[in-house]
């Protein structure tokens, strides 16, 4: 089971119990929420006894049950997790790092305060793109909802775009999810704008998916992706059939030449730019955020 699973198993318990609100009958109610209770108490005091057998066994195991995906989150959920909010926020941005490239020059954790908001500072710049900004708010969202979902708000300060506002106040979205295991590269979109990619393509290539209507072109650069809008902002043309040097990718209709690590910064004069979208790890494959569901 993954976190996706567990996430459809608990809005299933929601929604048993929003049918048993909208029935009228408060005594079955009161049952109902009494019962969800009582199991949730029940695996809670289990769970705490597993951890309690695999520290003794094995410190090593502990570890190895909170660092898993499904077991952390449950961990999480009934307020056994070893660690403490601010090293789960920590090791979440740690994850993320690597995946926002020149977008945001470095990340500094702040802490959380008394009311349960996440404040934290961003370096850098974002080069001149505005979908850049939301690649790093979008990013830093996610990983700081999945890691700690106690967070009540993020409040960011540092983003530097073309048209930002240098302070952004970052309400999380509640059900922020991601697209469901198992689904094929690119053809899976969830309610939230996600989309599942199961793999990359081999390493200095390039992929080019419809999702939500509209071309995204998937980059593999020593196993890291990348994903952009597939779309030239020279010609308009398609980059999927464009020769890789590196980090650098080329138009195959206009030859302007791209960095695909540095957000897709134009490198010939009056090229422009590429349209990054976020993209990032998740279990055994990636998720993209769908192109309709964000700014261009």
């Amino acid at each position: 089971m993954n976190r996706r699973q567990l996430q459809d198993r608990s809005r299933e318990v929601e929604e048993v119990l929003d049918e048993f609100a909208g029935a009228g009958d408060d005594a079955a109610l009161e049952r109902a929420e009494r019962l969800v209770r009582s199991l949730m108490g029940l695996y809670a005091t289990g769970l705490g006894r597993i951890l309690e057998v695999a520290e003794e066994r094995d410190p090593g195991l502990l570890r190895a049950l909170a660092d898993d995906d499904a077991v952390g989150s449950l961990l999480v959920l009934h307020d056994l997790h070893p660690d403490d909010v601010d090293t789960r926020i920590q090791a979440a941005l740690d994850r993320v790092r690597p995946y926002l490239g020149s977008h945001a020059g470095g990340i500094e954790y702040l802490g959380v305060d008394a009311d349960g908001v996440a404040h934290l500072t961003l370096q850098g710049s974002c080069h001149g793109c505005p979908s850049s900004a939301v690649t790093v708010t979008t990013a830093v969202e996610g990983a700081i909802l999945e890691a700690a979902p106690e967070v009540t708000a993020v409040d960011v300060v540092g983003v530097v775009a073309d048209t930002s506002s240098p302070l952004l106040q970052i309400e999380l979205r509640p059900g922020l999810e991601r697209a469901p295991t198992g689904a094929m590269a690119g053809a899976a979109v969830d309610d939230g704008g996600w989309a599942r990619l199961d793999s990359l393509p081999p390493r200095g290539t390039t992929v080019s998916e419809r999702l939500n209507g509209d071309r995204v072109l998937v980059v593999n650069l020593g196993g890291a992706g990348y994903a952009y809008r597939d779309v030239c902002p020279r010609c308009s043309g398609s980059l999927v059939r464009g020769p890789l040097d590196g980090d650098v990718l080329a138009c195959p209709s206009c030859q302007a030449r791209f960095d695909v690590r540095l957000a897709g910064r134009g490198l010939d004069t009056h090229t422009g730019h590429l349209s990054p979208l976020p993209m990032l790890p998740e279990g055994s494959g990636w998720t993209v955020a769908v192109p309709g569901s964000v700014p261009a």
